[in-house]
């Protein structure tokens, strides 16, 4: 039987930080969602069944743990600051079907931290039945890391519900042509589908961001993903087509393949798929960026 979560609400914080004598962290992304109706709408969209393992980063004072483990196989919660952690244990100490990690997400910029995976795949074994999804009131510090690292696994979540910012959210959404198309849309929607549920404005947070936020759902497309061979070297090759943004499509690719392609091999690339040297690379949809991509592997 799990206790009663705590109530998220802005007063019930400032207590509980008080007598814990902690402030949140601005270094550590803390902007804990106060509005107890959007708390469940993040839940209620993430829809976590008793087979599910979910992953939370930032696990906070442990109030959104305690709502997934109620209908979660299995959470695993990542918290970096020990302040909080010590809050969090508090508040579940009475849960059985929770994994508290103590360290950072990630163990890189470009990497998941392994004491992470071997958490999730330790669950994941228990039984064929089982799946895996990330459900977090993210920091804004590491919501592009995460999602786009989670994405190159080989077992990413089949669904990652999350708040982010929603200039955040705009990007992965962006169109080609567009201000905010660039690298991250283009990972993104080569391999999800990318939906938003609520727009949040600033005041359903404590301490108020500046910004706007969103719930999003991220769903993983089986097809779409099967269709990139090596999304590794995907991956590395979309950030550096928009690494200038502005640069020229051929100059992109000259750069990208420095000592396996020539001004003349480039050219010839460019013709073969019918893309003129002065296109940029913002121009590309995402079937286009994968099909160069692939060329681009096999003349190298």
């Amino acid at each position: 039987m799990l206790p009663s979560a705590g109530h998220q609400t802005l007063s019930y914080l400032q207590r509980r930080f008080a007598e814990a004598g902690v402030h949140p962290k601005a270094r550590h992304g803390q902007n804990f969602l106060i509005d107890l109706n959007l708390l469940r709408v993040l839940v209620d969209t993430a829809k976590i069944g008793p087979n599910d393992v979910v992953l939370e980063v930032g696990s906070g004072t442990g109030s959104l743990t305690m709502q997934l483990a109620k209908q979660a196989a299995w959470v695993v919660t990542v918290e970096i600051d020990p302040d909080m952690r010590r809050m969090a244990e508090e508040q579940l100490s009475g849960c059985r079907n929770i994994t508290l990690i103590p360290y950072d997400a990630l163990k890189n910029k470009n990497t998941i931290n392994p004491r992470v995976l071997d958490a999730i795949a330790e669950q994941l074994a228990v039984s064929p039945d089982r799946k895996f999804k990330l459900a977090a009131n993210l920091p804004y510090n590491i919501a592009t890391p995460l999602v786009s690292n989670l994405l190159e696994l080989d077992r990413p979540p089949e669904s990652m519900t999350i708040t982010i910012q929603k200039e955040l959210a705009d990007r992965m959404l962006a169109q080609p042509g567009t201000k905010d198309y660039g690298a991250l849309s283009v990972w993104v929607q080569s391999q999800c589908d990318i939906e938003v549920a609520r727009v949040l404005p600033p005041q359903s947070f404590w301490p108020r961001p500046k910004v706007t936020s969103a719930i999003i759902t991220i769903t993983i497309r089986d097809d779409r993903r099967s269709a990139i061979p090596d999304r590794k070297f995907f991956h590395q090759f979309v950030r550096s087509m928009f690494f200038h943004r502005r640069k020229l499509l051929r100059g992109e690719l000259l750069s990208a393949t420095k000592g396996h392609l020539d001004k003349p091999g480039v050219d010839a690339l460019l013709a073969r798929m019918d893309l003129l040297p002065t296109a940029r690379a913002e121009e590309l949809g995402v079937t286009q960026m994968l099909a160069l991509c692939q060329a681009v592997q096999a003349a190298g």
